[in-house]
């Protein structure tokens, strides 16, 4: 039983086959999935994805390159939805100083802001973070928010990085790229990660595990992840899907 807990199966990737996508999930162990709906458009097909699947679970914030589209009434929206039993966390949230979309400033009030409000609502939050961190692990202290933690996804920092995060309390989550055969960093940051805070995820349609690399990625492409994962723990599979299943259930609140 395994828990992707990063995918986008709202996607227009999977417009033409999302139920067999999500079945082909299940039928390789997938337990569990965690939707995120990042922005204006996103959010709703998200919701719709949870209320359709017992499943699948929502996580729903505004991502850093959409940061200069959030407006106003925005926040008070997230914080509506919030109160329906599938959505679990506020996220995905974070800084992205690879694409060029949203101005630094804006994208760190928007980070701000998010942080506040799980804060608020003591909910976990789900940090996206590209080419940002430094800025991203001072940012998270100045808010406090090691009273809230959540996940660091798709991680790719440093081992340094990777300890910080953990003394805030945050899971560290690894996707496909931890398969790549050139993945040397992530790997030795996934082998010194203690069990207790590791997670699985995807992030499908996007960063598509070996062998799959550069075709679209899909939620049964997590056992993949989880096989690596086992493997630099050098532990058995089944446990350690077990492990990082019960981390998710418990980061998530979910009963």
């Amino acid at each position: 039983m395994i828990f992707d807990t990063h995918t986008h199966l709202d996607n227009e990737a999977f417009d033409e086959d999302r139920d067999e996508v999500i079945a082909r999930a299940v039928e390789e162990g997938v337990s569990r999935m965690v939707n995120i709906g990042f922005n204006r458009e996103t959010i709703p097909t998200t919701m719709a994805l949870a209320e359709k699947y017992p499943f699948i679970y929502a996580a729903v914030g505004w991502h850093p390159v959409d940061a200069i589209t959030m407006e106003k009434g925005d926040i008070d929206w997230i914080a509506k939805l919030t109160e329906h039993e599938k959505v679990v966390a506020i996220g995905e949230i974070g800084l992205d100083y690879h694409w060029d979309t949203s101005p630094k400033d804006v994208q760190q009030r928007v980070f701000r802001e998010q942080i506040g409000l799980a804060r608020e609502l003591n909910m976990p939050i789900i940090i996206h973070n590209r080419e940002a961190h430094e800025d991203i692990v001072r940012i998270l202290r100045e808010e406090n928010a090691k009273e809230v933690g959540g996940i660091m996804h798709a991680f790719s920092g440093s081992w340094e990085t990777a300890k910080m995060c953990l003394d805030m309390g945050f899971y560290i989550s690894f996707g496909g790229p931890v398969t790549f055969k050139n993945a040397k960093q992530p790997k030795e940051v996934l082998k010194q990660v203690p069990m207790d805070r590791l997670l699985v995820e995807t992030d499908s349609p996007y960063l598509t595990p070996h062998p799959f690399r550069g075709k679209r990625n899909e939620s049964s492409y997590v056992r993949l992840v989880a096989e690596m994962g086992a493997g630099l723990k050098d532990m058995d599979f089944e446990e350690f899907c077990k492990i990082t299943t019960s981390n998710a259930l418990t980061c998530f609140d979910i009963r």
